[in-house]
């Protein structure tokens, strides 16, 4: 049974919070990383050294590097070496690399990511030409498109030509063999109208570069580097060490987790073997009539389920549909809409334009990569809760809405002052969890899941959750970087929830990148180590199987290395996870009064900050005698509208892009605060 809090008042909260944000999260800055190699061409078989330098953007005289690797990757990019480099000096290093004699040729890269203290974090990367070694490295890339010549050993099958080498765009019929596969492209409306399927190699025949990126892909590792987390190592992800509050861990449970994996049933691994990329399925993102089934710990394609046979499914390939995206996305955490609280099955073909005005095929109709943009098989986009970055490109509501971010492109001058510290979805998102008109399945999320309880009656046996309709968001301040739970880690009360924290989004009100976003809360029951403060990853395949939490704790302890009899406690964890979908039409977006007529939706003066700094006595006195009470916007527009006075006169930051003054700065002076 849930039980209720006692709270302390909203300012005691909001400044233990403060502290409490301050001891975890470190100000986020750079290191500067410079990594090189003695020469740029080498022969297999030849010593490379590389070295490299390390300063912090701010000058700091000291660096203490606490963390640091570096990755040597082949033409193929599958990586041959991670190691750590020596360092020679506090703020200089080197690593030294022995060439096979056998070692393909082509561009080879080198990456070395480096941790140092202050949550300092930079990386940087280097790349090579290798030749065979009979070319003594005189093998040159003499069209320089990137490919060394295939005469010398390279891949290149026409150096002379910058338009001819792997992976080149092929134009059909021309007799020309433009991306050295061997032969010209014919000119077909469907180019695997032939095929048939014969398993992965029916892709793999084409497509290994395509499979090679799919294989680095935070999607296929699920784990990846994480340049927009301030705590923890620099890979993180869901195989890495991830926890959240749903399913917390997925320790144990690779085969109920890994049925929303783009392998075929086998763990990722680092390098791409083979075996490794035979296990990516192609068929999960490219064709939107696939279904799958597992077999002895496989998948397979499930015929019986589809309607259209494997053949005819290889033979009408196609770029990702939403509903190829939606089967993992909208069903995380255990359902339809359970999770991510704006992202649900009924996105792929709703026609309700009042549930998304992006997705609807009575909107923008929008696919997903048209917003998350897709490079080499790595996607852009990550919400506050999520840990690696696949795509270093922030997904901007300004890319398609320039106008309205210019600081002109609203009715009023009012909304248009807010673009500089407000995201575009807190206002055109006012509720999530919206049921689409025209499903026939709700689209509630949840909200709160304890472990303690189960509502079925016969396996899987899934943990109680509670799940609502349309609610209004929580806000908070956010930089686009986050702090996140980590397996192992001592877990730490939040006093401003009384619950332990598994996500955060930072950001404060005078932080000058952070914008004020909209979050889903979530709350769950977990269990912890009484000892060292540890949330256990329970083990849910047991629970699924069982619905003995207590059973499915001692191997969760177990799984983790500690000993199964472990004293051990319940506590609630939550989490803060963006918004980004189900935005709503332009009538329905936050009025003025929505957040500045009452606390109901957002509490400005209370958490967010946006309190006088101090009381209205004294703060007026600053320039004023006694005043008679006045309306807020009456005030605020007075001094900031008409007067341009800046907003830390009266309140504990400042707003410097819009240009205010402090009073008397135009005229020799100001009283002192």
């Amino acid at each position: 049974m849930r039980r209720e809090k006692l709270r302390a008042g909203p300012w005691v909260a909001a400044l233990a919070m403060l502290v409490w944000m301050t001891g975890v999260v470190q100000a986020r800055e750079r290191l500067g990383v410079e990594v090189t190699a003695e020469q740029p061409i080498y022969a297999a078989g030849e010593a490379i050294t590389f070295t490299g330098v390390v300063a912090s953007r701010d000058g700091r005289s000291e660096i203490r590097v606490e963390w640091s690797r570096i990755e040597i990757t082949d033409p193929q990019g599958a990586s041959v070496v991670r190691d750590e480099p020596q360092w020679v000096a506090p703020d200089r290093f080197e690593y030294r690399y022995t060439l096979a004699e056998d070692a393909a040729p082509g561009t080879w890269t080198a990456t070395v990511t480096v941790r140092a203290s202050h949550e300092l974090r930079g990386s940087d990367s280097v790349a090579v030409e290798v030749t065979p070694p009979d070319q003594g490295g005189a093998c040159l890339d003499a069209d320089g498109d990137g490919a060394l010549d295939a005469a010398c050993g390279g891949t290149d099958c026409d150096d002379s030509d910058p338009t001819i080498y792997p992976g080149a765009p092929e134009i059909c019929g021309d007799g020309i063999d433009q991306d050295c596969n061997g032969r010209d492209l014919p000119c077909s409306d469907n180019p695997h109208a032939g095929l048939t399927w014969s398993g992965p190699e029916t892709c793999l025949g084409c497509h290994e570069t395509e499979a090679r990126q799919v294989h680095g892909s935070v999607m296929y590792q699920w784990q990846g580097e994480t340049p927009e987390m301030v705590n923890g190592p620099a890979r993180q992800g869901k195989i890495a060490g991830a926890v959240n509050s749903y399913c917390i861990n997925i320790l144990g449970n690779w085969e109920t987790c890994g049925s929303c994996h783009l392998g075929r049933g086998a763990l990722p691994e680092e390098t791409a073997t083979q075996e490794q990329l035979a296990n990516i399925d192609c068929m999960l993102c490219h064709q939107e009539s696939y279904r799958r089934t597992r077999v002895d710990g496989s998948f397979v394609p499930d015929e019986a389920a589809m309607a259209i046979t494997m053949d005819e499914a290889v033979q009408t390939v196609h770029p990702p549909e939403r509903a190829n995206c939606l089967q993992c996305h909208a069903k995380a955490g255990g359902g339809d809409a359970v999770k991510r609280g704006d992202l649900s099955l009924a996105h792929a073909d709703t026609s309700d334009f009042a549930f998304d005005v992006h997705m609807s095929t009575t909107g923008a109709n929008l696919k997903c990569q048209q917003c998350h943009l897709v490079q080499e098989h790595h996607v852009a986009g990550r919400g506050s809760d999520l840990r690696p970055t696949d795509l270093n490109v922030r997904v901007e509501c300004s890319t398609c809405h320039q106008d309205k971010v210019s600081g002109a492109g609203h009715e009023t001058h009012a909304i248009d002052s807010h673009v500089g510290r407000v995201a575009c979805q807190s206002c055109h998102i006012p509720v999530y969890g919206k049921d689409a008109a025209d499903s026939a399945a709700t689209e509630a999320t949840e909200v709160y899941r304890t472990w303690l309880d189960t509502e079925a009656v016969q396996a899987p046996f899934h943990p109680v959750m509670e799940k609502q309709n349309d609610l209004i968001p929580s806000y908070r301040f956010w930089n686009h970087t986050s702090w996140s739970y980590l397996l192992h880690d001592v877990a730490q009360l939040d006093p401003a929830t009384g619950r332990y924290p598994t996500s955060r989004p930072v950001g404060a009100i005078d932080d000058p990148q952070s914008k004020l976003f909209p979050f889903k809360y979530k709350t769950a029951q977990q269990p912890i180590v009484n000892r060292t403060g540890q949330l256990i990853a329970l083990d849910t395949s047991v629970f699924f199987a069982s619905a003995d939490a207590a059973a499915a704790v001692q191997q969760g302890l177990a799984n983790m290395g500690l000993d199964p009899n472990e004293s051990y406690s319940w506590v609630e964890t939550d989490t803060f996870q963006a918004l980004n979908h189900e935005v709503s039409p332009a009538s329905a977006a936050l009025q003025c009064a929505d957040c500045h007529g009452s606390s109901q939706r957002m509490d400005l003066q209370g958490s967010l900050g946006y309190a006088l700094k101090d009381s209205s006595d004294v703060v007026c006195s600053q320039c004023h005698g006694r005043k008679e009470p006045r309306d807020f916007m009456q005030i605020h527009d007075l001094h900031v509208r008409d007067k341009g006075y800046d907003c830390g006169w009266c309140h504990g930051f400042s707003r410097p892009e819009r240009g205010l003054r402090m009073p008397g700065a135009s005229s020799g002076g100001s009283r002192d605060d």
